[in-house]
Order: C-alpha cells, then structure tokens, then sequence
C-alpha cells in the first residue's frame, strides 16, 4: 500500500513539473537563428534537480510526447512533429538528458556537483540542439555552434544555477511537507 502511494506521488509530482515546464516554454523571445530564448532550460534542470535522474528525464520525456501528439507546449505555445524536426527541434531531443544529468547531479557527493552536472546536461542538450541545426539549415557544426548555441550559454549557464537554488527550497519544502523523502527522487 505504501509502494502505491509513492508510485501515486511520484506521477503526480512528475505530471506537475511537466506542467511547470510547459507554461515555462509558452514565452519566447523570438531570436533570427530561428532558436528562441525561453526558459526551458531553467525547467529542465529543475525537473532534474527536484525529480532525480529518472523521473526527471520522464517528465522531459512527457513534455516532448505532448508536444509531438499536438498539445501546444513547445515553445510559444507551439506543437508537432514539425517543432520537433525544426531547426531548433533537437534542443527538445535534448531536454531528456539534459533532465537525466541533472538528476544525477543531486545525488551526494561534492559540494556545487549539481552545477557541474547542470552545466555537462547542457552541453549535451546543446550537442543534440547543434547537430539537428546543423542538418535542418545545412549550416557547418562550427557554423551551428556560433548561430544555435554559442549565444545562449550564459542565459543558459544562469538558469541551471538558478534551477538549483530554487531546486534545493522545493525539495526540503516536499520532504518537510511528506510529499517526498531525500533518497525518494535520487
């Protein structure tokens, strides 16, 4: 009985964060790369940060699911297998192991781990984001990289620091409420 209510819990909390990363996809700041600036990124580490590596790289999984079936949570409300294949479509491929690596950047260990394993989920979100630019645009990698990635490394660097501060408050605030316990999402 106790399992079932943890496994209820634990869709919940995974079905809430994929909301919060959906309304945090709708505004953008339309950018002549084609990649908009958004604050995904903030999303995706923090789904990471406060789900763990599994339910965290389920709830980008999700994200990714409802925009491909047509639900309009991409970014600027938008949806499809369109988005997805777009020029900036494999930054959402990215999302799920950028979720992942964030998640295991919880776990223990040293001090400021979460942050360089924010920073290592970006860049392979980055490296999924580059190469299906790549490939849409018909631009070069290192083209790509100065077009898609290289001007949102800082915004982007300051959302994975940010998603773990507020991280770190959602999760002692779920463990204090028994919503969740400390090893529960790690």
């Amino acid at each position: 009985m106790k399992n079932q209510k943890l496994t209820t819990k634990s869709v919940v909390l995974t079905g809430m964060l994929t909301a919060v990363l959906s309304v945090l996809s709708i505004v953008q700041i339309p950018m002549p790369s084609g990649v908009p600036i958004t604050l995904q990124t903030f999303a995706v580490a923090f789904c990471g940060y406060v789900l763990g590596w599994k339910l965290g790289g389920a709830a980008a999984a999700l994200y990714l699911v409802l925009g491909a079936i047509g639900v309009p949570v991409y970014a600027g409300m938008s949806s499809g297998f369109g988005c997805l294949f777009g020029a900036a479509g494999g930054f959402i491929f990215g999302f799920i192991p950028m979720a992942i690596v964030c998640g295991l950047g919880i776990r223990k260990g040293f001090k400021g781990k979460g942050i360089v394993f924010g920073i290592l989920g970006l860049a392979l979100c980055h490296l999924f984001g580059v190469i299906q630019f790549s490939i849409v645009t018909g631009n070069g990698l290192i083209q790509s990289v100065l077009v898609a990635s290289m001007p949102y490394w800082v915004k982007d660097i300051i959302s994975v620091v940010g998603a773990e501060i507020v991280a770190i408050a959602v999760r002692k605030a779920l463990v204090a409420s028994s919503v969740m316990s400390y090893g529960e999402a790690a």
